[in-house]
């Protein structure tokens, strides 16, 4: 059993248990209890946000169910696609290794997740689940976004009773203590970066952000955008100072990576989508493109200005991504 400390802090070392009860001789652990936690808080904000974008609650706790169940899915087999090797039986037989591997690849209450498998999971979920709802995705997925933050907000300190997903050895003054009692001889351990922390309050920052970016809202997809642009830049930043990362050969950490991509598709989707909308609202303002609000139109409303809307959307998104192209190509001739 660890034992923690923050020196720099004035706290003393105290004793971590992951178990919080037992129930019929089945343990209990803080991991999974804090986690519920998070879920519980993240529907429930979803439930909240979800008026605002003209989606039905029934929606949301429907999509909850199958957002969960596939996440988890997502974020183990994340886990166990790049750390295969520890997963694999041998010896055993044919069928022996087959069924034992199998065991290992699912035994999730082992430990083994990974949040961007479950961040991955989950878009698809939704992807799947509006086209059959009939819910524009760009407005579920931000809904969806700062729901998960609080889930990550919370989540982490999952991770902090479990005394994992910390960082190297440091010297600063919020440096965390991993110990062993000694007794007599009193502690021994190491001093190390809590970067379950820094992520935990690296999501409270950007979830304060993104209701702020909420209230004067642009365009569809403007939070989503946003989450992984400023999740994918804290996470790359973070990941570097792990112990733990699931790597690509000896050399490129797979969070770093993916973190450095996401907040790169941020940054530019976040630029064409706006560009899109302002020149949507310069036409409407002209009177070329009819001006539709959510109070007029429900959502999967197929009427003529809607659809007029949508087809100009379609058209305006072309032409921007076209502009950036030749953009682009005329930049390589000058040079």
């Amino acid at each position: 059993m660890n034992y923690i400390s923050f020196p720099g802090l004035g706290i003393e070392p105290f004793q971590l248990n992951k178990v919080a009860f037992s129930v019929f001789g089945r343990d209990i652990a803080w991991y999974g209890i804090i986690i519920c936690t998070g879920i519980v808080l993240a529907v429930l904000y979803s439930m909240f946000r979800a008026k605002s974008e003209k989606i039905k609650t029934d929606d949301i706790i429907d999509l909850a169910f199958f957002l969960v169940l596939f996440g988890i899915i997502g974020a183990r087999l994340y886990y166990v696609i790049f750390e295969y090797k520890n997963y694999f039986v041998t010896g055993e037989g044919f069928v022996g290794n087959l069924l034992g591997t199998l065991k290992n690849a699912v035994a999730v209450w082992e430990g083994g997740l990974a949040i961007y498998g479950a961040i991955i999971a989950g878009f698809l979920t939704i992807l799947v689940y509006c086209k059959i709802k009939k819910i524009r995705l760009l407005k579920l997925v931000d809904v969806a976004a700062p729901a998960v933050m609080i889930g990550q907000i919370i989540g982490r300190w999952g991770n902090f009773v479990n005394v994992e997903a910390y960082g190297t050895e440091t010297a600063l003054p919020w440096r965390m203590g991993i110990l062993t009692n000694l007794g007599d001889y009193g502690f021994i351990g190491e001093y190390v970066h809590p970067t379950f922390l820094y992520e935990s309050l690296w999501n409270l920052v950007g979830f304060v952000i993104a209701n702020l970016i909420y209230r004067k809202k642009k365009f569809d997809g403007q939070i989503f955008f946003f989450y992984i642009g400023w999740y994918g830049f804290g996470r790359m930043l973070i990941e570097g100072l792990r112990t733990d990362s699931l790597m690509i050969g000896d050399v490129i950490r797979v969070s770093q990576l993916i973190g450095a991509l996401t907040f790169v598709a941020g940054v530019v989707f976040t630029i064409i989508f706006a560009r899109i909308a302002k020149k949507k609202r310069i036409l409407q303002l002209d009177g070329a493109v009819p001006a539709v609000t959510d109070e007029e139109c429900a959502e999967g409303c197929n009427c003529e200005e809607c659809a007029a809307a949508e087809d100009y959307e379609a058209d305006a998104q072309t032409d921007a991504v076209d502009a950036d192209s030749e953009a682009i190509e005329a930049d390589e001739t000058e040079e």
